[in-house]
């Protein structure tokens, strides 16, 4: 996993695995006869820790606090992590890869199904409608989206502009808010 979100999928082998866990090539195989599963393995792995951080982010609710805020803001911080960062490195290996992305596809629906689940969508409460989905994909995939940019300056400012706005645009969405609500001169 950490390998994957350092150096990418494509960027490690086999062999840098076992050396990074301290194994012979010999108790590397006997493991993992293959890349299919080694990828597999980690594929599992990564994505029992996505489901994890979901779990401690719901649980870490704060009450009397926007439980949207904190799920766009636990989100964010998940993004950063190297269970997000290294599925991130999947998906876009997978987006060429048809073999890969038919290995990742049951985990990405499974966390697809994890946030609409108990996890955040507890603290969304939007509901389970079209609006609700729709306000949860925004987040969501406007949060992914920022945290796979380059911004070359100002990062930190434009990043936090942006979770504003999508802390803004989700309250709207979720009833809870005004369209002029959304950039406040």
């Amino acid at each position: 996993m950490e390998l994957f979100a350092e150096r990418g999928y494509h960027g490690c082998s086999n062999a840098d695995v076992a050396q990074a866990a301290g194994l012979t090539r010999g108790a590397m195989l006997y493991h993992f006869r293959t890349r299919d599963d080694l990828v597999e393995a980690s594929i599992e792995h990564i994505q029992d820790c996505r489901d994890q951080a979901l779990a401690e982010a719901a649980r870490d609710a704060l009450p009397g606090e926007d439980l949207s805020d904190q799920a766009i803001d636990a989100y964010w911080t998940m993004l950063q992590t190297s269970p997000f960062r290294a599925f991130t490195e999947l998906e876009t290996a997978a987006r060429t890869d048809p073999a890969l992305a038919a290995r990742i596809a049951s985990a990405q629906a499974a966390f697809d199904r994890a946030q609409v689940g108990e996890q955040l969508s507890g603290m969304l409460q939007a509901g389970a409608d079209a609006r609700f989905q729709t306000s949860r994909d925004i987040a969501r995939f406007m949060l992914e989206g920022l945290a796979r940019a380059s911004l070359t300056y100002e990062a930190d400012e434009r990043a936090q502009r942006l979770l504003t706005v999508i802390k803004r645009v989700t309250r709207v969405l979720n009833r809870k808010g005004a369209v002029q609500d959304l950039w406040e001169d």
